[in-house]
């Protein structure tokens, strides 16, 4: 079970740079339900998402790079291209701050996961996070997969 909630971001972290981070391509073979294909650094991974926005079910299943280049072919869509900060906040829990490349650049969007919805529901975002936008299916991957042309005005915060 995956719960996590989305954010925009109204600005970047202090010292982003000293923080680790993946560089992440991932594609999707089928948007309802959710599989999607990522490789993130030299990892290569296939994931189910079940229906749903703050709480969902997920199942992740390791690929070798050759089925990921295999199916690769087979994705529909845009392939996305991100780098993702990983950044830990006061509350033990950590942001994942993703970073749009290709296509998307220009948008910024951040992820944390909870342990349960109580903590989710709960949850007082940084100052640096923007408007939670984990409701609006306008700002999930899959959905930014699908996109025929990428408008910036349909993102205000990019202006």
């Amino acid at each position: 079970m995956e719960i996590e909630r989305k954010f925009l971001v109204k600005s970047l972290p202090g010292r982003l740079e000293e923080f680790s981070f993946h560089q992440i391509e991932q594609a999707y073979l089928c948007t309802r339900p959710v599989v999607r294909i990522r490789r993130q650094d030299d990892e290569f991974i296939l994931t189910w998402k079940g229906e749903g926005m703050m709480v969902r079910e997920e199942y992740n299943l390791p690929l070798t790079e050759e089925g990921y280049f295999h199916l690769l072919k087979k994705a529909d869509g845009n392939i996305l291209t991100k780098k993702r900060y990983l950044i830990p906040l006061s509350s033990g829990l950590k942001a994942e701050l993703d970073i749009f490349e290709g296509k998307f650049e220009g948008l910024r969007l951040v992820e944390v996961e909870f342990p349960d919805e109580d903590t989710a529901n709960a949850f007082a975002a940084p100052d640096w996070f923007g408007e939670d936008v984990t409701h609006s299916g306008a700002y999930q991957n899959s959905v930014l997969s699908t996109l025929e042309h990428f408008h910036p005005e349909t993102f205000p915060e990019l202006h």
